[in-house]
Parts: C-alpha cells; structure tokens; sequence
C-alpha cells in the first residue's frame, strides 16, 4: 500500500496523538488506582508456610513449628504454585471512632481461600470466611469484584489466618481499609474502569455497525477481536464474574483461558485480511492461518483442560504469536507496506504489555504496577492504532476504488461520448432522486416524531384521573408493579394505604354530585399537598377511594404520614355552595419486604382488609398491620 508522504505525516500525528492518550489514560489508573500504601501499611508482619502433603488444618495450623515459617512481604506473589499456603499476618486495633473495617485480597482469580481472625491467646476462631471463584458469587461474605472480607470489631490485635489453594498464580496482594475509604476508593476505580471499558465497547460496536453498513468482515473480526479482550480483561478483574455469570461457577474457572483465545484468534484472521498477507507470501498466510485454527481448537480444549495447563499453553502459544505476527508486519513494513507499519507498532505495545504481565504472573520480574494494568495499556493503545489501521486500510481500499473508477470513465469518455452523455443524465436522474429520498425522509421523521409525542401525551393523559388530576388506577398497578420489584431486588420496605372518605354515600345524598365531586377534589389535593417525597405517589383508585404508595418506607413512618393525613382531612372541611362539609377518612395500612412475584397484589389485599377493619371499628382511624408471611 503506497500512500502520499503528507497522507502518511497525518496518520503519524494521529498515531502520536492516539499514543499519549493511552499513555495520559494509563498514568492517571497508576496514579489514582495504583494501590495505595496506607491500607498495605496497615498489614502486620506476613509469614507463611506451604502446605505439601494438605494436611493441616485450622484446627491443627497452632502445631506448626516455628522453623517453618518464613517472612514474605506484601503483595505476595508466589508465581504458579498448586500446593496448599496458609499465612499469618496480625491487624492493630481500629483507631477510636473508626468505621467497620474490610481486608481485601486484590486478586479475584483465586480458587479457594479461607480466613480466620483470632483474638491473641485464642486457640479458636472469632469469626471465619471463605471465598474464591470456586464458589457461587452469591456466597461471598462481601457482594463485590474483588475478595472482600469483614474484619469483626476488637479493641486487641487480632492474628489473620489464610489457607489460599488455587490452580493459577499465587497472589495476595492485601489492604486494610476503613469502610469510608474504601468506598471513596472504589467509586474512582469504578469511573477508571467504567471509562476503559466503556472505551471498548464503544470501539467494538462502532465496527460491528460499519461491518453492517459496508459488508466488510475485517470490521467484523475487528469487532470479535474486541469484544473477546473486553471479556479477557473484565474476567481478570473480576467484573465478569460479578456481573455477567455470578452462578457459573464452572464457566468462571475457564472464562479466561476462553475468551483470550477468542481475541488472539480474531486478531489473526484479521490480521490476514487487514495485511493481505496472501498477497505477498502464501506460506507466511498459511502460518498465519493454522495458528488461527490452533488458538479455534484451544477455545474447545478450554472447556475440558484444567486452568493449570491452559494458562501455561496459551502463555506459550501467545508469545509465540506475537512474535509471528510482529514478524510479519515488520517484514510487510520493510517492504513498503505503510498500513503494516502501524500494525507492528500495534504488535509491539502488545508484546511489551503481555510479555511483562506474563513474567509478573510467574512471579519471574515482579512490577510495582499491578500486571492487569500493564494489559489495560497494551490493549488501549493497540486497540487505538488497530482503529487507526483498519480505518486508513479502508480508506485506502476506497481511494483505489475510486481512482479505478476514474480510469474506466476516463477510457470510456475517450471511446464512447454519447455514453458519456447517458451517464450526465443517469448521475442527474440519481441525485434527483437522493434528493427526493431525503425530502420525503425527512418529512416521515417529522411525522413519526410528532406521532411519538401525541403518543406521550396520550400516554400521560390516560395515566390521570381527570376529576382530582391526580394519578388514575391504570397507573396504580403500573407503579406498585415497578415498587414492588424494585423492594424485590433493594430488599427494602414497601408500605401500602388505602384510603376511603367516611360516608361518602350520604355526602353525595346530602349535597348533590356536584358536592360529592368537590369532596373527592378536595381530599385528593389535601392528600397530594401533604407528600413529602418525589418516590410517594397518591392514585384515585376508584370513587371515594384512594391509594397511597409508600416505597422505602416502614410500618411507623407509614402510620405517621396516613395519620397525618387523617387529621388535615378532618380539621379541613370544603365549602361547597356556601355551605360546609365535614369529613373524615378511614385508612389500613400494609408493609411488607416484596420477596417474590404477585407478593404485592397480597399486600394490596391486605392493605384493603385494614381499611375495612378501620371502618367496622368506627371509622375516622387508621389501621396499619405488617403482611403476615
């Protein structure tokens, strides 16, 4: 591929440009989410020993000779070891005043790990965990990414014993952290994340649209190769499991190996298509070609092999392609292919990152950096300049097409004059018609965006009772629909009231429609004026009737607001004709944690069974009970 010299100055400015952007990106994560020292700090001296034969216990861990415990500092990293290690480490005393405290193992790819706090003198436990990503997500002591575990209140010391076993690398890399900080911590390391990983995803179905668009499958590859290191990375930190398939723990145990076959064998087909390899050398296609295959048959070997003897072979298999596929493109680069030369430096930024976080893992050159970070960058800067590689290869794919195009017109104009008359008229008739197409584009979006809004309005409009202007029973059901999963899944309290205006019947008889109507008005504004909440909701559920959604809201807080609202209705009769109209109202209340589905079509019931005991009892009161279970 030959490009004009300033063509390619501009594409060098955008390389720089993409490059430090990565770079500036990978700073502030080391800056800002590196591990910090004071919760390291916090960690007593750390001794370990391991355990060959997986004989020992936590009963019997205090036997242990002295002699066999060796100093280590933290983080600890012990490369690919499969044999049992238990270590010791002390916490001090929460200073006075201090929030619950939580020690992290930041490495969420452990199989197993368990933890024991012991208060100095103790032969038993105080408390004991366990964790890892050989169990169901759900079981973790802590709903979190990473391995959290509650540290229990002392005024003493307390030993930390931990049993780690695991068929990947060793690592405990450990922090104390105050409650407080550590959420202030996570929220920045949630907007790093968030941002990184929203980057990919954003490059990946960017592509996977311009696949559908131009029918081009190097923008599909590009899209798989992707998606399929998303996956990779949000697997290493622990997001994938958290969030995507917390129960499959079998799944969580080959994710990895999985989906980082799944990108090495993207970005192999396309490179060939990207490189047109087979342009240039048929053997070094092929090669290209079978390893491909190679990495295609490693994603079904991940799904039988042990994690063990997956992470080794694809760590070889992977250096080995690198350096293949680096190879190529410096070999296509030296022969003046412009595209091949920003592929290498691609390469080589993935090379430099994969490589260094393979010797962190194998505990071969311990970095300062964590090694998940050191992929963070190959990948954000490899993905920027693949981006920019794809995008000069079909912008160059396009200027032949078109310079091939300009030829044949050039030749047929030469040979054929009324042809090229034909065509003048064609090209008219065609953009005529373009713009025909965008006229009456134009006018359907008009419409359909007028349609959409009448549909809103309608919408609104059928959710209110056009009596009181409060909200209609069709909205009702929708509401206590969306409050009770929403009590579902938060596990909070959902308080329901149902409201009836006392004699209501002998109202209407008394004064007419008209007055019952303005008593219906008026207690609908009084009971609207008094919520305080944006989350409370009061509906007309029908005649004299009204209903109260109470969403996070316990039983006595409930009575509070009803009661209230049974006062003002009292002490504010409505003039009516000069005349005034005392009323009262009568209220039951249910409150209930919604556990299940149609759980609050039973709280509705038994709010109504309330307000008809309210209104046997005398009226003018309120009767508030919990849903029995």
């Amino acid at each position: 591929m030959q490009l004009h010299s300033h063509t390619v100055r501009r594409y060098d400015i955008w390389l720089v440009a993409s490059t430090c952007l990565a770079v500036a990106f990978f700073l502030a994560v080391t800056f800002r989410m590196a591990p910090v020292t004071t919760p390291m700090d916090r960690i007593g001296e750390i001794s370990y020993f391991s355990d060959l034969n997986e004989s020992v216990t936590y009963d019997t861990w205090q036997d242990v000779s002295a002699d066999k415990w060796q100093r280590v500092t933290n983080p600890v990293n012990f490369g690919m070891q499969h044999m049992p290690f238990w270590f010791r480490f002390t916490l001090p005393p929460p200073p006075g005043n201090a929030d619950e405290r939580l020690l992290e193992v930041r490495y969420p790819l452990l199989d197993n790990i368990a933890i024991a706090y012991y208060l100095p003198g103790s032969s038993e436990p105080l408390v004991s965990y366990t964790g890892g990503d050989i169990k169901a997500f759900a079981t973790r002591p802590v709903s979190h990414e990473s391995l959290l575990f509650p540290v229990p209140a002392s005024e003493q010391t307390l030993t930390a014993v931990v049993r780690v076993k695991t068929s990947g690398t060793v690592r405990l890399p450990l922090r104390l952290w105050q409650e407080k900080e550590f959420i202030e911590y996570t929220s920045k390391q949630n907007l790093f994340m968030g941002v990184f990983f929203g980057f990919l995803l954003a490059m990946g179905i960017s592509n996977l649209f311009l696949f559908i668009t131009t029918r081009n499958r190097t923008f599909l590859m590009y899209s798989g190769y992707v998606f399929s290191l998303t996956l990779t990375l949000g697997s290493l930190h622990g997001f994938a499991y958290a969030h995507l398939w917390p129960e499959l723990v079998w799944f969580q145990g080959r994710a990895v190996a999985i989906f980082a076959n799944a990108t090495i064998m993207f970005a192999l087909i396309f490179s060939r298509m990207l490189l047109r390899i087979a342009n240039y050398s048929r053997r070094a296609d092929l090669l290209v070609k079978v390893l491909s295959i190679l990495f295609a048959v490693n994603i079904l070997v991940s799904l039988l092999l042990p994690y063990a003897y997956l992470i080794k072979i694809f760590l070889v298999l992977l250096s080995l392609v690198v350096l293949i596929t680096l190879a190529v493109g410096v070999w296509l680069a030296l022969r003046g292919v412009v595209v091949a030369r920003y592929y290498s430096i691609a390469w080589a930024f993935l090379l430099v990152s994969g490589f260094t976080a393979s010797l962190d893992n194998l505990n071969l050159l311990p970095f300062e950096v964590p090694s998940n970070y050191l992929l963070m960058l190959g990948a954000v800067v490899e993905t920027l300049i693949l981006a920019l590689v794809l995008a000069i290869s079909y912008s160059h794919n396009r200027e032949e097409m078109f310079d091939a195009k300009e030829k044949a017109l050039a030749q047929e104009k030469a040979a054929l004059t009324a042809r090229q008359d034909l065509f003048d008229v064609q090209t008219r008739y065609q953009e005529d018609l373009e713009y025909q197409v965008q006229e009456r584009t134009l006018e359907v979006e008009i419409a359909l965006r007028e349609l959409s809004e009448a549909n809103r309005e309608l919408e609104k409009l059928n959710s209110i009772d056009s009596l009181t202007g409060i909200h209609n029973r069709r909205h009702f059901d929708k509401r206590l629909l969306a409050e009770g999963r929403r009590s579902r899944r938060e596990q909070t309290p959902l308080s329901l009231a149902m409201i009836d205006v006392d004699y209501f019947k002998r109202i209407n008889d008394e004064y007419g429609h008209a007055g019952g109507d303005a008593c219906i008005q008026h207690v609908a504004t009084l009971l609207q004026s008094l919520l305080r909440r944006p989350t409370d909701d009061v509906c007309r559920y029908g005649g004299e009737e009204f209903a109260i959604i109470l969403p996070n809201t316990d039983l006595q807080g409930a009575r509070r607001v009803i009661e209230t609202m049974r006062q003002q209705v009292a002490a504010n009769p409505v003039q009516v004709d000069d005349r005034t109209i005392n009323m009262t109202i009568s209220a039951g209340i249910a409150t209930t944690v919604v556990t299940y589905e149609e759980h609050e079509l039973a709280l509705l019931k038994h709010a109504d069974k309330q307000l008809y005991a309210a209104k046997e009892a005398g009226r003018n009161q309120v009767i508030a009970e919990h849903l029995p279970d």
